[in-house]
């Protein structure tokens, strides 16, 4: 697998976003200030709670198909690979991670079989896409942590979508899951998000390699990120976390994930949360406390590590 050197971009955008000025403008800056060769589009879909059956990916708080298929050629165009990673969300809030039911159907309980049928149309529909715009990967969705253990609907999901896109498949499990997940053997690339504090780096690439090693597959981190919040190089994967805005302490995460993962060959590579598809104003970053690198110290640190690697 050629290395990644990416980012997201324009997570969950609602329609109309992608085909803005200011979205082509914020992909120019991406690729001339972070160095990055590959991007990662998160079409969004919605169930309405942790237990509904539904996913909705038409509605206006997802991105068209147009715009979608639009943008994919200009990434392409300026020499961008791009992944799709069609996401389920939950309207009410709730992590997509908790979506849940019983493992043995129950009358007039929701059913397993019910929001498999759902999410594998909406994955099926980007699969289309992918293949038809020549996107360089496909990740069928992330962090859903409480279905993985559904190995047998998992595995038909991926042999669904390999029989319409012809590239590599991945999957985007979440922080420390990496050796939960039993199926890896069924996509051809294993990703997972990669927000570890900053000191436990060391341990936590030791366990993930005994995963890349037993699957003998290629590994990169589909998600990796810190807020410039202090207190959040301890705490990377909280959006909640409050406090002092601390441009360092998010640049000092980078650099510590990059130190520890240059010395680990088998991390073939990043894509980092997240690049907003209408940026604020620079002026504005040193008083941005988000996951946004536009404009901070961590933009320098990354873009040399994406030099260097």
């Amino acid at each position: 697998m050629q290395f990644i050197k990416g980012v997201t971009f324009g997570a969950f955008c609602h329609k109309g976003s992608l085909e803005t000025k200011e979205a082509y403008e914020s992909l120019d800056n991406l690729k001339e200030k972070t160095g990055a060769d590959f991007i990662i589009l998160v079409p969004n879909g919605l169930q309405e709670t942790p237990q509904s059956e539904e996913i909705s990916y038409t509605t206006d708080a997802t991105m068209s198909d147009k715009e979608l298929i639009q943008m994919i050629a200009y990434a392409h165009k300026i020499g961008l690979r791009v992944a799709l990673k069609p996401t389920a969300n939950c309207k009410n809030g709730t992590w997509r991670a908790h979506i849940n039911f019983f493992d043995k159907d129950v009358h007039c309980e929701p059913k397993w079989s019910n929001w498999f049928a759902s999410y594998t149309d909406f994955q099926l529909h980007y699969a289309k896409i992918a293949e038809e715009t020549g996107c360089e990967m496909f990740i069928a969705g992330c962090e859903m942590v409480m279905s993985e253990r559904r190995a047998d609907e998992w595995r038909k999901l991926i042999s669904d979508i390999k029989e319409i896109y012809h590239g590599p498949v991945s999957y985007n499990t979440d922080k420390y899951q990496e050796d939960n997940v039993t199926w890896w053997d069924c996509v051809d690339v294993i990703s997972s998000s990669g927000y570890y504090p900053l000191q436990d780096w060391e341990q936590e690439l030791d366990r993930i390699e005994a995963v890349v090693k037993k699957f003998n597959k290629p590994f990169f981190f589909a998600e990796c990120g810190c807020m410039s919040t202090e207190g959040s190089s301890k705490v990377p994967n909280d959006w909640s976390q409050r406090g002092e805005v601390n441009l360092q302490e998010q640049a000092d995460w980078y650099t510590a994930m990059f130190e520890a993962c240059k010395k680990r060959p088998w991390v073939e590579g990043f894509c980092l949360w997240d690049w907003a598809w209408k940026q604020y104003p620079a002026c504005k970053a040193s008083t941005n406390g988000g996951y946004d690198i536009y404009e901070k110290p961590a933009q320098a640190v990354v873009k040399n590590y994406y030099a260097n690697f």
